[in-house]
């Protein structure tokens, strides 16, 4: 009978111990999820900067060859 008791509690330990792992996944699995649409919205910024910086630098240009022309005057 304590052969049966201590294999019910073995049992019931693992089952709880599965339990308590398959939350802890959900969880991580939803960070993941948060972190990957963090990276995706991350990049979007990364490439808008970029654009920026690109039209900056075209404008900057722009403005160096004005004064260039100015100066030849």
């Amino acid at each position: 009978m304590e052969v049966v008791k201590a294999l019910e509690e073995k049992v019931s330990f693992i089952v709880e111990k599965v339990k308590a792992l398959r939350e802890e996944k959900a969880n991580l699995e939803n960070r993941v999820s948060q972190l990957e649409d963090t990276v995706r919205m991350k990049e979007r910024e990364i490439e808008q900067l970029k654009d920026e910086k690109a039209a900056v630098k075209g404008q900057i240009e722009e403005l160096l060859k004005e004064l260039d022309s100015m100066e030849l005057r």
